[in-house]
């Protein structure tokens, strides 16, 4: 499956900074873009991981119905 996000780079004095628009949590820096883009594809992983064990903790066995959600192009 390919998701595809915005993610947003600002120039700081310690080098980069980003975030992706669409996943709050989703942000982090570097001393170089390249550093940062690679933190970030990180970070995204690490929220939407986290994000699952906390949907899952929370459900706490109770019956539910999953599929996958498409989205056509926005």
């Amino acid at each position: 499956m390919q998701l595809e996000f915005t993610a947003v780079f600002r120039k700081v004095p310690s080098g980069y900074v980003g975030f992706v628009e669409q996943l709050p949590g989703a942000n982090t820096q570097g001393a170089t873009l390249a550093e940062t883009r690679a933190n970030l594809a990180e970070a995204v992983h690490l929220v939407l991981e986290a994000n699952r064990a906390l949907a899952e903790e929370a459900l706490d066995g109770a019956k539910v119905i999953r599929e996958p959600l498409r989205l056509g192009a926005a």
